[in-house]
């Protein structure tokens, strides 16, 4: 089948960066699904995993990590699904990744694609609501709202326009009943943090303390690091309430240390996300991500949530996934950007 690969990182300006390639036919596993890709999207993982790679290969290196498509086949022990079936869902990380005409995944971590969106619309959601997801509900313990609930939780979400930021807005707000306060340096990013649900905006360049005090904010019950966690530490311990709870998602610059000791007064709870954790792992809750992508479809198909796509960069081609690598890299990117099928 035809993939796009890499053998070495290069900057995306070069061809050689990522080139298609041939490789064989994936066969599936006992609880695998064979995709055909009908979509993907591409998000800050795959650039961190591209620019890892420090040797030159000898077999191409397959990424991508976010998936809209159909079931062609199964293994011996699936379940969950039958051919035909329509999918949306993020991988694993430790398998190849998504950048080719066919995908294997174990079904556990599969969701059936929303209905009322395109395979476009669809690959834009997996990896980053899996991530807002089990930041919000299984890291930080936040409550899904209820009717007459009265007392109203705060977040924090810094880096509120981006991929993850985008869809953790609106489980915030729409799923949780959180009052939101969510970090964006730019009008259009703010504007579009306010359309997603964002009920105050701050600067992530100025100090949070002086600028919670300018829009009247208290401290938060909760904070999302979605950006820069060892530039924000302070920042954060600033506005966290004692004994709020903290989760990130980002990791240091070249592993350096973080003082947390600026969390011990307060007595804050700091806790990490990787929506991979569950398949490198193994983990017995596994499947928790099928049903986590079933109970977001729904929601989408419902209306409560919308898709974070924002650009769509054409067919799935060495070229175009050139430039949505180029476009990640810049640091400038607002929702999600998706690439259709493989010609």
């Amino acid at each position: 089948m035809k993939a796009i690969g890499f053998y070495q990182f290069l900057p995306v300006e070069n061809p050689e960066s990522m080139v298609e390639v041939e490789i064989p036919d994936p066969e599936p596993g006992a609880r695998d699904l064979l995709v055909r890709v009908k979509a993907v999207s591409v998000n800050p993982v795959d650039v961190k995993v591209r620019s890892r790679l420090k040797t030159v290969e000898k077999e191409p290196k397959i990424i991508g990590w976010d998936v809209a498509g159909v079931v062609e086949s199964l293994g011996s022990e699936v379940s969950l699904f039958k051919a035909g079936d329509e999918v949306y869902y993020a991988g694993d990380i430790t398998r190849p990744g998504c950048n080719s005409q066919y995908h294997l995944v174990d079904e556990r971590i599969v969701g059936r694609k929303p209905s009322s969106l395109s395979f476009e619309q669809a690959a834009a959601m997996p990896l980053t609501t899996i991530t807002a997801w089990e930041a919000l509900f299984d890291r930080l313990g936040v409550e899904k709202s209820a009717p007459g609930q009265l007392e109203q939780p705060s977040v924090l979400i810094i880096g509120g326009a981006g991929g993850v930021g985008s869809i953790a807005i609106q489980l915030a707000k729409k799923v949780a009943g959180c009052k939101v306060v969510a970090t964006a340096s730019r009008d259009e990013s703010a504007e579009w943090c306010r359309k997603l649900g964002a009920d105050e905006i701050i600067d992530h360049h100025k100090a949070f303390a002086e600028e919670f005090k300018r829009i009247g904010a208290d401290e938060m019950d909760y904070i999302l690091c979605f950006n820069s966690t060892e530039r924000h530490i302070q920042n954060m311990a600033d506005v966290i309430k004692p004994q709020g709870k903290i989760c990130t998602i980002v990791e240091t610059k070249d592993n350096k240390p973080l003082n947390i000791n600026v969390f011990q007064g307060k007595s804050v709870g700091f806790m990490w996300e990787l929506m991979f954790t569950r398949s490198m792992f193994k983990t017995p809750d596994m499947q928790a991500q099928h049903d986590l992508l079933n109970e977001a479809g729904r929601l989408l198909d419902g209306g409560l949530l919308r898709t974070t796509m924002t650009e769509n960069y054409g067919p799935l081609t060495a070229e175009n996934l050139r430039k949505a690598h180029g476009k990640i890299e810049s640091g400038s990117m607002i929702g999600k950007l998706v690439l259709g099928a493989m010609p």
